[in-house]
């Protein structure tokens, strides 16, 4: 067994809305600096699983740990102090469309109220530079392709320095170049950061290039959890279908160089 202590993790979490079961009976864990990918079909709970880290829901029944606190039946602000070590890139990326780039990625800085406007300046555009996006301070979020707010997304998420980040289907809706680009800047993150992360996705050939750990879920419970190769290698007929219907419908460009 290992001695190195879960960043994050589920023992036994049950979540319906009502007749409807969600998860049922899910357990896994993610461990300091490493990243799971959430693998599995639309309305599995892969989403939902994000938002119970984040507190945004409550587990019917189960524990949930963040750095060792059990956070199953924290309050809103019992959780301010874990959203301060975890923070979620949400699929549209959440920004606000009335500020600049910059000031989206300030507002943690400003809400954390101990910083003057000369070092968030410095802070922001470290943080653009880091995600590719260097110049872009002034631009506003409508200016802005799909991967681009994303971009941005994740800018704003590392101006609040968290020891984790949650990611939600980071690739749907960009075309294969952006998608390459994303991939390599949770990569990037990773290895320069340490952070762990949670990457929720659809697409197999993404998962396969960030993930230490695989996690799938079918019909709300843990079909599988494991390492890549195991994955690839399994018997599973729901694991097999999966994998092979994403090779069918993914877009060839995602294999060029690579």
């Amino acid at each position: 067994m290992s001695e190195i202590a879960p960043f994050i993790a589920f023992e036994k979490v049950f979540k319906s809305f009502g007749d409807f079961k969600v998860l049922e009976d899910v357990s896994f864990h993610v461990n300091p600096g490493e990243t799971l990918c959430i693998l599995g079909r639309s309305g599995v709970g892969k989403s939902v699983t994000l938002r119970l880290i984040m507190g945004f829901l409550y587990p019917d029944a189960g524990q949930i740990e963040v750095d060792g606190e059990e956070i199953s039946g924290y309050t809103d602000a019992q959780m301010e102090h874990v959203r301060k070590k975890v923070t979620m890139v949400f699929q549209n990326g959440a920004l606000f469309d009335s500020i600049s780039v910059g000031e989206n990625v300030a507002f943690p800085l400003r809400e954390r109220g101990e910083l003057d406007d000369d070092q968030i300046a410095i802070i922001v555009d470290k943080m653009l530079e880091m995600v590719g996006l260097a110049g872009m301070t002034d631009r506003l979020p409508s200016s802005l392709s799909t991967g681009m707010k994303r971009s941005v997304a994740i800018a704003r998420a590392l101006a609040a320095n968290p020891a984790a980040i949650l990611y939600d289907e980071p690739t749907t809706m960009v075309d294969p170049l952006m998608a390459r680009l994303l991939g390599d800047l949770i990569q990037r993150l990773k290895h320069q950061l340490h952070l762990t992360s949670i990457v929720v996705t659809h697409d197999v050939r993404f998962a396969k290039r960030l993930a230490d750990r695989i996690l799938f879920l079918h019909e709300g419970q843990v079909r599988f959890f494991g390492v890549w190769e195991q994955f690839e290698a399994t018997n599973d007929p729901v694991l097999r279908q999966f994998i092979e219907m994403d090779q069918w419908n993914l877009p060839q460009l995602l294999t060029v160089n690579g």
